[in-house]
């Protein structure tokens, strides 16, 4: 009987090891048929912003980068990569059809990351929310299709809250959610699902090689704007109380902002990736919006206290992608865990306050 067990086990032991294997071997295979880029005319709408400037950093040393931004939220100004000979940054508004298509001419790839994102500033002002997120990425993609001669890939960034208030491990192909007319709060993923919508269309009736892709909670260093993340770090290295809004309990899964810019720089180099759309995130990185003030305190060594305060805005409770698509067509697969880019993160907002705790 023992035999019979043990035996069992071994067989059961030697599928998982084939499995494991097999995936393995899928990401191999679908990561060699990347072509990195270089002697590229990259234009990157937001190129100001946390991704934007992120990747600008992986692809700047060997192709020409164009950043186009408002500032409204500034990661490039006084920074290495803003000095950087083949980097050229304009001052602009994705509202402006002109300079965008100006700026579009002659490009290899477009990265539109330009977006209103962040609750408060949705809430703030729905109206600019939904013009900049849907006539902005329609004046990119008029742009993109101007410059279509060169131009070899256009990367639209949607967004994981195109899949509404429960959404556990979505797939690409899932139904999407939104919230009911009137509540400010989804104005966000409705403008960015139709944008999406147009990236797709503009693919299937007039040729233009557009993906998507769906970023799950990015966080990590260089972080500007919103974000629990930023919030709970700031606070804890000031030596105050993290402040949780509602009662903890709502869990995100968090994306490394090093395995987002991967999963851009598959969507940017991989032919399987053209037409289609992607999840980016880390499953595996999924926690409670407590139990992650509480990774943060700890790893911080905070001297703060955990308080609770009501939500004012109806609140995501649950965010988990399923990345098997972008696994098996692409080879992406997240690598740095939460503990591990939490530490980075913290690391790099300390040093940035050297006075902090």
């Amino acid at each position: 009987m023992l035999s019979d067990v043990c035996a069992g086990c071994a067989n059961a032991s030697a599928a998982l090891r084939t499995a494991a294997m097999c995936t393995a071997g899928t990401i191999a295979a679908a990561r060699l048929a990347r072509v990195p880029l270089a002697d590229k005319r990259i234009l990157i709408t937001g190129g100001a912003g946390f991704i934007g400037t992120t990747l600008a950093r992986r692809l700047v040393d060997r192709n020409e980068i164009v950043a186009v931004d408002n500032l409204h939220r500034d990661a490039l100004s006084g920074s290495e990569l803003a000095e950087h000979p083949n980097l050229t940054f304009v001052q602009g508004d994705v509202l402006d059809p002109t300079l965008v298509g100006e700026l579009a001419q002659g490009s290899t790839h477009v990265v539109h990351c330009a977006a209103i994102a962040g609750v408060d500033t949705v809430l703030e002002s729905p109206v600019r929310t939904m013009r900049v997120n849907l006539i902005g990425t329609y004046n990119v993609l008029e742009a993109a299709l101007a410059t279509r001669d060169t131009l070899e890939r256009m990367v639209d960034f949607s967004t994981s809250e195109v899949f509404g208030s429960f959404a556990y491990k979505v797939a690409e192909t899932n139904v999407t959610a939104m919230g009911s007319v009137g509540d400010a709060r989804w104005t966000y993923a409705v403008s960015k699902l139709a944008g999406e919508h147009m990236a797709h269309a503009y693919h299937e009736e007039l040729g233009l090689p557009t993906v998507s892709v769906r970023p799950f909670n990015v966080y990590g260093p260089g972080q500007i704007g919103g974000g629990a993340i930023r919030a709970f770090i700031e606070t804890a290295l000031a030596g105050r109380d993290l402040v949780v809004h509602g009662d903890g309990s709502q869990i995100r899964a968090w994306c490394y902002v090093d395995d987002m810019v991967e999963g851009l720089l598959l969507a940017l180099e991989h032919p399987n990736a053209v037409g289609e759309s992607f999840n980016i995130g880390n499953a595996r990185s999924a926690v409670t919006i407590f139990d992650l003030a509480r990774r943060i305190k700890a790893l911080s060594g905070c001297s703060g206290e955990l308080v609770f305060q009501p939500l004012h805005y109806l609140d995501v409770e649950l965010r988990i992608p399923n990345v098997d698509k972008a696994r098996a067509l692409l080879g992406f697969e997240a690598t740095v865990e939460l503990d591990e880019g939490l530490e980075k993160t913290i690391a790099w907002y300390r040093a940035k306050t050297p006075s902090s705790v």
